[in-house]
């Protein structure tokens, strides 16, 4: 039956919502539009070379399942693209590109997935041999692209002890924990690269809890309990992800807690991740507990501000793109909580200087990141200040409230009461109660001295703009 190419990309889409998060499919599925149904090749139009790209590198097992499952095995896809003419003022041309084809997932002991990630055959054919195990690892994720910081000093110190000496330290179990977003699965992924690449006879292998839960399940059903349990102690490495979604599961527990056993006594490395400490996990067994509190607990937690415009610059140099400084401060500055949704702003200002043709300023900064930040709008208050200028300054709060007499304590302070006079509404009574209950004539002297040292130091003046720019660009 003769389908219509639009009706085709709907079902699609239909398809790939379910299966990617809504700002992804909103930055890169929304822009395609459907364009031909040739017999079993469907062709798509994209706005861009870099969004073909982006497409292909990220997205293409899922297009060529979709399309498949629509079309059928003899189904292709085909991409046409948008070209800007450099030559003059002449419009831009199109050209058209093959789809890549799907690598085949399924050779030695891959778990092969439909498109709603459903497991149909989990296990090994008996007498596979371990070298033919795939590692189930994204080659991507390593230590040269994981930045350091405060935030994940230990963790990823620990992470680089045990890729050296993967089972020999007394980081086993290594345990990662922290919230969302925060770079767990890029460390322990690191972890299990680095040794696939320095020790070649080892069997990594990297699995999320629920699909371990899944695999499970599966093996009761088919009558292959055994086998599930002989393939994991097989693994030299086992990388397991998010083990707090064990809870509840006792059986799974209980088979996990033997191939544990197995595999910690055989002196094998066991990595685990978590959204929170052992501790603090409920709904797992208290034997297994204590065997995830053998070796190390390392947290990881939201990264600093150097910390999240080192991991920006990183991506940028990675993806070889340039953006603006006060662009990079503005994203680093309002997205604070993790990593991901600072590198999915990012990717969000690609996809639409992609598009629209033309290179990313703070003003179209600040409407596309619209929905990312959730307090663009926020109200600047005293506290904001100080909190500003004692990060300028590496200063803690306390210093600035206090009543030394340090000189470069009392200028951050007289900055703070300057700035909380020409950027708030509050009174000078009230500004220097914020500072230690100093009264309003303090307040008025601070003032005073802080335009007169601009007007004669270039160097202070310097910092007080720089520091009025932060504030300008945090705070509308």
């Amino acid at each position: 039956m003769n389908q219509d190419h639009e009706v085709v990309w709907r079902n699609c889409l239909n398809i790939i919502k379910d299966n990617v998060n809504r700002q992804s499919f909103k930055t890169w599925f929304e822009p395609i539009k459907p364009i031909a149904l040739d017999a079993n090749v469907l062709t798509i139009q994209v706005p861009s070379l870099f969004f073909y790209e982006w497409l292909e590198e990220h997205y293409v097992n899922l297009l060529k399942k979709t399309i498949k499952k629509e079309l059928g095995n003899d189904a292709k896809l085909e991409y046409n693209i948008v070209v800007e003419n450099s030559s003059g003022n002449k419009k831009p041309y199109t050209i058209n590109m093959p789809g890549h084809p799907v690598k085949n997932d399924n050779q030695g002991v891959n778990i092969p997935m439909d498109i709603s990630g459903s497991i149909k055959n989990p296990f090994v054919i008996p007498g596979i041999k371990k070298v033919s195990i795939d590692s189930q690892l994204n080659p991507n994720y390593t230590f040269e692209t994981l930045i350091e910081g405060e935030c994940n000093k230990l963790a990823r110190s620990a992470g680089l002890a045990v890729a050296k000496k993967p089972g020999g330290t007394s980081f086993n179990p290594l345990m990662v924990y922290g919230g969302v977003g925060l770079g767990k699965t890029h460390l322990v992924q690191a972890i299990g690269n680095s040794i696939k690449q320095d020790f070649k006879s080892k069997v990594v292998l990297y699995v999320q809890s629920e699909k371990f839960a899944n695999q499970f399940i599966e093996s009761i059903k088919s009558n292959s309990v055994n086998d599930f349990i002989n393939f994991y102690q097989l693994i030299d490495v086992l990388i397991v992800d998010d083990i707090q979604f064990l809870a509840g599961k006792e059986r799974t527990q209980d088979i996990f807690f033997h191939i544990f056993n197995h595999l910690h006594q055989n002196g094998r490395q066991i990595i685990l991740t978590s959204d929170r400490s052992p501790r603090d996990i409920t709904g797992v067994e208290e034997r297994l507990l204590s065997r995830f509190k053998w070796g190390l607990s390392a947290d990881l937690q939201n990264p600093d501000f150097e910390t999240r415009i080192a991991i920006l610059e990183n991506k940028m140099y990675l993806d070889g793109i340039e953006l603006p400084k006060e662009v990079r401060e503005y994203i680093a500055y309002n997205i604070t909580s993790n990593v991901r949704e600072l590198e999915g702003a990012l990717i969000s200002l690609l996809a639409h200087a992609s598009i629209n043709k033309k290179p990313v300023d703070l003003i179209s900064a600040k409407e596309i990141l619209k929905n990312f930040i959730n307090n663009v709008s926020k109200e600047l208050t005293i506290d904001h200040i100080q909190n500003l200028v004692c990060e300028y300054f590496d200063m803690p709060l306390e210093l600035l409230k206090s009543k030394t007499r340090k000189r470069e304590i009392v200028q951050a302070r007289q900055i703070s009461m300057f700035l909380a006079k020409k950027f708030t509404k509050t009174s000078l009574a009230n500004i220097g109660k914020f500072f230690g209950g100093r009264d309003h004539s303090t307040v008025i002297h601070a003032c005073q001295t802080v335009s007169n040292l601009m007007d004669t130091d270039t160097m202070f003046k310097d910092h007080v703009e720089e520091i009025q720019k932060k504030i300008s660009i945090n705070y509308n």
